[in-house]
């Protein structure tokens, strides 16, 4: 690809979206700052053509340096020498080009050096790296970090670290134990309040660290003495330059190579406390998740991007029997239906970013003057949709990118199993994504309450009011027999009041809801642009369809005896 964005027109499409006025309305403050920063948009259009140009810039990047540096990376990996983190040859390349492209920091305000983008051009971008290389848009990708730090550092912190990852410098966030896996309440690391020093000293060891030798740290430790739940813990910021934490190893993955995830050990390490005490777990790591979980579905429609490009191009060129095995009506099928699951999982993407972007900067506003009623019920809506897509969003997105790299495997035949060929690569690189920040059954968990309490219909309906164009009824009716089915499964379920069943019968119910909100997300675009989308939303609605029927004959067949078989692990 000569240009990852350009070349794509879905993104800019995407980029364009309905909400996006009021973003940006929102986020420059009605253009106020256009006098003190000469970059800063005169107007809507200027921003959007800012935006643009920067997600020009990053496609040319990740065509020219990220993407050809790839396989590089995926074989040498970093190196864990005398405590420190040794990135590959490549990725130092590609941190350089990305600093000198200006593009740390994308979403800070401009005091602090950063662009002030939105989140739905900075998503972008993410996707855009992931799909030149998933492994490092864990280093790049991680600057999300600072949202946090932004939204909880004080006025202090924020001039002292937003400024320096602003400028280049990494980010991580360390959460994770060997004893403590997705189950934080157990974090132990210990946070110790001097006051001879008038600091705060961490020790301890974290695991599973993604870019654990970073500059900036935000840290989950315990801070108060003899606790064991979530109401121990706080937020910290570690300084590498204090010293204190050292790499006791760099774990040997799957994929993902060129991201160093590391053991850490901190002894007597240096920190502030980021907001106050007892929040960590409670306000901040949730806040902290929820953009991870954001990034994640970014980088997994990126690897599905990557997964599309490698299997088109290989069908194209392949020759069996004389022709393309593009020809062959097996393996067009497989191609359609991983174009339609990167169609699909992109418009939830999208549609998630755009109401975070809406109510992070109605959160940001009412930090500087009180939100009028008007704006407090924006805020509240949004806050909601964002909170319930967010879970959906990282599950598909994570779940069709392995499927979808499978199928590149699968198309690519003997071929696909050998290292010279990019799939490889980008089938181990995604098998991660349905696993960190929140397994997909995780996402389950978070999401299934918006199926029992009807959220999750509500949306559905709204959907179904919305004018579609005539040449799409069918797949219209479609998706309104796909809304019965999921309130008859949901009904069905949950009037047992049995827990056990529901939890059995959750990522069924959950993936109902999902394929019937990403099947009206595609047929909106759809009705906006045939040309990008009309293929897509008859392959997906239908796929969508069958995998909706399969799941309500499973519900309605089963039976209140059979549970025991399912559950059996438990009692073994």
């Amino acid at each position: 690809m000569a240009n990852y964005y350009t070349e794509t027109p879905e993104l800019k499409y995407h980029l364009h979206n309905q909400l996006m006025r009021r973003i940006v309305e929102l986020k420059e403050r009605g253009f106020a700052e256009k006098e003190q920063y000469p970059h800063a948009p005169q107007d809507f259009d200027d921003a959007m053509d800012n935006y643009e140009r920067v997600l020009d810039i990053v496609g040319e990047l990740c065509s020219e340096v990220i993407a050809p540096n790839a396989e590089g990376v995926d074989h040498e990996g970093p190196k864990c020498e005398n405590g420190r983190v040794e990135y590959a040859s490549g990725t130092k390349v590609n941190l350089d080009a990305a600093r000198q492209a200006g593009l740390m920091g994308l979403s800070m305000p401009r005091r602090f050096g950063g662009l002030n983008f939105p989140i739905v051009p900075y998503i972008m971008a993410a996707e855009m790296v992931s799909t030149a290389d998933a492994g490092f848009e864990n280093l790049w990708g991680l600057q999300d970090c600072a949202e946090t730090l932004y939204e909880f550092g004080n006025e202090d912190q924020k001039m002292r670290y937003l400024t320096r990852v602003c400028a280049g410098e990494t980010m991580s966030m360390d959460l994770t134990e060997p004893d403590a896996g997705s189950d934080l309440q157990s974090v132990m690391l210990k946070a110790t309040f001097s006051e001879k020093d008038n600091c705060w000293y961490l020790n301890g060891v974290k695991r599973f660290i993604t870019n654990g030798d970073s500059d900036i740290h935000l840290v989950l430790a315990r801070s108060e003495e003899g606790t064991r739940d979530g109401r121990g813990l706080s937020m910290f910021i570690y300084d590498k330059r204090n010293g204190g934490v050292n790499v006791r190893r760099i774990e040997n993955k799957m994929g993902i190579k060129g991201s160093p995830t590391c053991e850490l050990v901190f002894k007597n390490a240096k920190a502030e406390l980021c907001g106050d005490r007892k929040l960590g777990l409670i306000r901040y790591v949730m806040a902290l998740m929820n953009g991870a979980r954001l990034g994640i579905a970014a980088q997994s429609v990126g690897i599905s991007k990557a997964a599309y490009d490698e299997a088109l191009a290989y069908a194209k060129d392949r020759r069996q029997y004389g022709k393309a095995i593009i020809e062959f009506p097996a393996v067009a099928e497989m191609l359609s239906i991983i174009k339609a699951k990167l169609d699909a999982t992109r418009a939830i993407l999208y549609e998630t970013a755009s109401y975070v972007d809406i109510y992070k900067a109605l959160d940001d506003i009412a930090k500087e003057r009180k939100l009028t009623p008007e704006e407090r019920q924006e805020q509240k809506k949004y806050a909601k949709m964002a909170d319930a897509l967010t879970p959906l969003s990282k599950a598909m997105g994570s779940e069709m990118a392995n499927q979808n790299t499978y199928d590149c495997i699968q198309i690519h035949g003997g071929s696909g199993f050998m290292k010279e060929y990019k799939c490889e690569r980008i089938y181990r690189d995604a098998r991660i994504t349905s696993i960190y920040e929140g397994t997909t059954q995780l996402q389950v968990v978070a999401a299934i309450r918006y199926v029992t309490t009807g959220a999750y219909l509500n949306l559905i309906r709204e959907f179904e009011a919305q004018p579609t164009a005539p040449t799409f009824d069918i797949l219209k009716d479609k998706l309104k027999d796909m809304a019965d089915r999921l309130n008859m499964a949901t009904n069905q379920i949950v009037e047992t009041k049995n827990q056990d069943l529901l939890d059995l019968m959750a990522r069924r119910l959950v993936e109902m809801a999902a394929h019937t909100i990403m099947g009206h997300l595609l047929l909106r675009d759809a009705s906006n642009n045939a040309e990008l989308f009309a293929k897509s939303a008859n392959v997906y609605i239908r796929y969508a369809e069958a995998e909706v029927e399969k799941h309500m004959a499973f519900i309605r067949k089963f039976r209140d005896e059979n549970l025991a078989d399912y559950l059996y692990a438990e009692k073994a």
